[in-house]
């Protein structure tokens, strides 16, 4: 079942029905930003399907847009991970019924922990569960933790289960662990933390021409996306028209052609077509180096075509392991 989208609490009473006149279905809840959908979250959503399946009830996650630290203290708000559209398709990927996502305002903002609870969750959203991490923080200036989320429970009714974090090699998988991994480049160390690459979005936008004439043809990205990846070069996964092919992604400026303007560039092997727009997606898989200025064309194209066959032995490998998503392509091994 597609995953129903609603931005109230009105939208929700008239898709499922009102709890308090018990003509719409329970719901078992988590809510959180969920941004990048990482394996915390995924324990926690499973648990919340889970749950959900066991009992009848509608399972739903609760979130927000904006983030909440950017109405609130906007110059400590983090870049996001991900997109409202691309955690939206991790909460359907996960099996939920339903996503709330709720303009953070300050009148949102200025709920008591109980009357978030209670005047939300319980009475609009009938909850008859809720499952949240141990960091779990709610209601006005952050005054409800998971000690009264459970008193709350206990008070007005609900179950309440909090879940335990994951730890990958030794450090806590979240959401700020693999922000800074990525901004550092370490996108290798972001799949294991996150479950799977991480991805950038958006439009194909033509380029100068200058890389296809000099060098080799490369897509550009344009992307709303916050946070991307230290200036570098990448193996990495392209998705276009439908297909995904191994590339070679270069997150940088360009130098030996004197850029000065952040550019996302990919090369499609084994690609011919010709695209000039349309929707692309790229997977950071590796990084493989630093991006650097050479003394011409004749020089960095010698340098790529290394970078190339460093990306495609990686990709290769991951393929054999069973790494890479199969069927949605012409990815080869060469």
């Amino acid at each position: 079942m597609p995953l129903a989208v609603l931005h109230s609490p009105a939208e929700w009473r008239a898709r499922f029905g009102t709890p308090e006149l018990k003509a719409g279905p329970r719901s078992a809840l988590t809510v959180g930003n969920f941004d990048g959908i990482h394996l915390g979250h995924q324990k926690i959503l499973r648990g919340v399907v889970g749950r959900a399946r066991a009992t009848g009830a509608l399972a739903a996650a609760v979130t927000f847009d904006p983030h909440p630290l950017k109405r609130l203290r906007p110059a400590e708000a983090p870049p996001l991970i991900a997109t409202l559209a691309q955690r939206l398709a991790g909460l359907e990927q996960m099996g939920l019924d339903a996503a709330l996502v709720l303009k953070f305002d300050d009148e949102l903002s200025c709920l008591s922990p109980e009357g978030f609870a209670r005047g939300i969750l319980l009475e609009q959203l009938g909850m008859e569960s809720i499952q949240v991490g141990e960091n779990f923080r709610f209601g006005h200036r952050q005054a409800g933790d998971v000690a009264m989320l459970a008193e709350l429970g206990r008070k007005l009714g609900f179950h309440v289960e909090i879940v335990p974090p994951v730890v990958v090699r030794g450090e806590v998988v979240s959401s700020t662990a693999i922000r800074r991994a990525i901004s550092e480049g370490r996108v290798g160390h972001a799949v294991r933390l996150l479950g799977r690459p991480f991805a950038l979005s958006g439009e194909v936008r033509p380029g100068t021409g200058q890389g296809s004439r000099l060098v080799v043809p490369t897509l550009n990205l344009f992307t709303e996306q916050e946070l991307l990846p230290k200036i570098g070069v990448y193996a990495t996964e392209t998705k276009v028209a439908g297909n995904l092919y191994r590339s070679a992604t270069n997150v940088g400026v360009r130098p030996t052609f004197d850029g000065r303007r952040l550019i996302v560039e990919s090369h499609l092997f084994d690609f011919s077509d010709k695209i000039t727009s349309g929707t692309m997606e790229i997977r950071f898989w590796k990084r493989l180096r630093d991006e650097r200025k050479f003394s011409g064309p004749d020089a960095l194209r010698a340098q790529i075509m290394k970078d190339f066959a460093s990306a495609r032995r990686f990709l290769q490998l991951l393929s054999r392991a069973g790494c890479i998503e199969p069927g949605l392509s012409p990815i080869r091994d060469r």
